[in-house]
């Protein structure tokens, strides 16, 4: 069995940048996006569930969320959940509706959240540095092996370093955007 997989390297370089772009879409920009509220948990029925289990989330306007929550007994503990989730968002209770706008960010906030998107970006490009040892190591390995020679394994690993530097420049491209987005610039 050969230690070096070239399709395995592959999906978990693309997991570290899709992992990255799951992070990035948490971060608040100024703009309403219903993805915010992904790491909001509702305390409902004895259980702790995802908000999205207990209501509707929609962007009616780019600066405005709407929380309809499907049973009225859980409106008060989706309001809590909101305003303690750390977002900086304050619900306006309409009826089983929870209207949040979405305030400005202050440019000292903007620094932070830019900051926050480049450490995000520097773990996924240590994730995908260590799938390109690891596929580096493999290769040394089948080669030790006898499973092919000097040559072969040096191809091999030009292969992995591409690899490598297009998910790095993948990384770079998604974390640019999302800097540029979160400055307004």
């Amino acid at each position: 069995m050969a230690a070096y997989d070239k399709s395995d390297l592959e999906r978990r370089m693309a997991g570290a940048v899709e992992a990255l772009k799951h992070d990035l879409v948490g971060l608040r920009t100024g703009r309403a996006s219903v993805n915010m509220l992904d790491p909001v948990t509702v305390e409902v029925y004895g259980s702790h569930m995802p908000l999205n289990q207990v209501a509707t989330v929609s962007a009616p306007e780019p600066r405005l969320l709407s929380v309809q929550v499907w049973d009225k007994s859980n409106v008060g503990p989706a309001d809590k959940a909101i305003r303690s989730a750390g977002l900086g968002l304050n619900p306006i209770v309409d009826g089983q509706t929870l209207r949040l706008p979405i305030p400005d960010l202050t440019e000292e906030r903007r620094k932070e959240l830019a900051k926050l998107a480049g450490k995000y970006a520097e773990n996924a490009r240590i994730a995908a540095r260590n799938v390109r040892r690891d596929g580096m190591d493999g290769l040394k390995t089948d080669e030790k092996k006898g499973l092919f020679g000097e040559d072969e394994r040096k191809r091999h690993e030009a292969e992995v370093q591409k690899l490598t530097d297009a998910t790095i420049g993948d990384i770079d491209a998604a974390a640019a955007a999302k800097e540029k987005e979160i400055l307004g610039k």
